[in-house]
């Protein structure tokens, strides 16, 4: 087995500073949500591929589940999901008809009953859903499922349209973790965004949630957010803490108006620059922690006594689209417009567009726009970089020794990681290759390194500080 390059062994004192430090890896990096990413997706895959893989799904395993709500109140103008604001009900009626429809069909393409430990709803606002529908999704769910006893059942949810009447609602079908969209608690901030919600309107819904026995909240915060300053983070945090929710993430802004138009709403001139996002994240950070919470990973924050402390803790903490979670399954089954699944033999998405979505359906077929095979490769080095994303660390040796691999493989990548060193990012031990504290900020450069399929000069994704 070759030794790495020498100078990865040694820890290095940091003397960059943090403008260089701004300038030499604010780059642009995949969030890590999956390997191969997104942009790899092609199609390639096609409803027909994805019948082929449903049709192996081993009957002992037990899968998650996801199902994608596009449709918001009004939208966001930050936002970088897939959805639109409605004023009627009659589209959110007509796309949870077509959702059971897209259920049939998957049932038809599964092999065998499967059981199900986790139903995420995502969107947009799943809270838009009436409880009728609700209990049409639930209902089909568990005709086609096998619940487990522990089966956690999550949702997305805008505290600015949430009622109790909902969250009781919820709670009859399962409901066990909520996460709220908080962002910023500022006016002028929620003003430049388009998202104007008070604090008292979030305590009113985590009061909501504790009531009907929902015992995982989580608070989703921004940083990098127009007019938005280290002050002003600090404030909204104090204010949520007084509720403490057991989980928090902490998000950065990812200004990307090519890709999402209603960003160009956004005042461009009123976006912090690196340096004052690095401060507002890192002052947040250390509020959070100072307050008990423990740093998971990049991004997110919980509680010791939370599930997802103790499995960083555990080391089986895992990342999908959904972020980081405690989640098990080796298959996710996505369904509604954009949903991704992930299945062993690789990743699927549906069409993204409503329209083409219940087209797909209406013709009974399942609606597979694209989708990318995972190749023992991609194995190989989704589990280096799954593993750094969750621990912050990786023990390359016993990887190489999992997929038949040798040290000696990953010198490359090795020696593309001597600058990282030279500047207090990365060290490594023995084979252990260990993310500094200050690495963390750029840990997914870190991982990029290992990704064979990533062009930077692309521009395909945000920003990494």
């Amino acid at each position: 087995m070759s030794t790495p390059p020498s100078v990865l062994h040694a820890p290095k004192p940091v003397t960059l500073a943090m403008d260089e430090l701004i300038a030499k890896y604010d780059g642009r990096a995949p969030r890590y949500t999956s390997y191969p990413t997104a942009v790899q997706f092609s199609p390639e895959v096609d409803a027909a591929t994805y019948r082929r893989w449903l049709a192996e799904l081993p009957a002992t395993d037990p899968v998650s589940l996801y199902l994608h709500i596009p449709f918001c109140a009004q939208l966001c103008w930050y936002c970088g999901c897939n959805t639109r604001a409605v004023n009627r009900h009659e589209p959110v009626r007509d796309y949870v008809n077509h959702l059971v429809t897209e259920m049939d069909l998957l049932e038809q393409a599964l092999p065998h009953r499967l059981a199900a430990n986790a139903i995420h709803l995502g969107g947009g606002t799943p809270n838009m859903l009436s409880p009728e529908e609700m209990t049409a999704i639930f209902g089909r769910l568990r005709q086609i499922f096998d619940l487990t006893a522990d089966a956690e059942v999550a949702a997305e949810l805008d505290p600015g349209v949430l009622t109790r009447d909902w969250v009781q609602a919820a709670a009859s079908h399962g409901l066990s973790r909520a996460s709220l969209g908080v962002q910023n608690l500022t006016p002028a901030v929620q003003t430049a965004v388009n998202r104007e919600v008070s604090f008292e309107q979030i305590a009113a819904c985590v009061g909501w949630l504790r009531e009907a026995g929902v015992g995982s909240i989580n608070l989703d915060l921004m940083y990098g957010l127009p007019k938005q300053t280290t002050v002003n983070t600090l404030s909204t945090v104090d204010k949520i803490l007084t509720l403490r929710p057991e989980r928090l993430a902490l998000f950065g802004y990812a200004h990307v108006p090519w890709m999402k138009t209603h960003q160009q709403l956004i005042d461009e001139a009123a976006l912090p620059g690196a340096a004052e996002r690095l401060d507002q994240s890192e002052a947040a950070a250390e509020h959070l922690m100072a307050a008990g919470y423990v740093r998971i990973g990049l991004d997110h924050f919980a509680l010791p006594t939370d599930d997802l402390a103790r499995a960083q803790t555990e080391r089986r903490l895992r990342r999908n689209f959904q972020g980081y979670t405690t989640d098990s399954a080796q298959t996710l089954l996505g369904l509604g417009a954009s949903a991704i699944g992930s299945l062993p033999q690789g990743l699927v998405q549906n069409v993204a567009q409503e329209l083409g979505w219940r087209a797909a359906i209406a013709a009974g077929d399942l609606p597979i726009a694209r989708g990318v095979p995972i190749t023992p490769e991609d194995r190989f080095r989704g589990e280096i970089i799954e593993r750094l994303m969750c621990d912050l660390q990786v023990d390359l040796g016993a990887v190489c020794a999992r997929h038949g691999r040798v040290l000696a493989d990953l010198n490359d990548e090795l020696a593309e990681l001597t600058d990282f060193a030279d500047d207090g990012m990365v060290v490594m031990q023995g084979d252990r290759l260990i993310v500094t504290d200050l690495g963390r900020l750029v840990v997914r450069t870190v991982c990029a390194v290992f990704d064979t399929y990533f062009a930077p000069e692309a521009g395909r994704h945000a920003k990494a500080l």
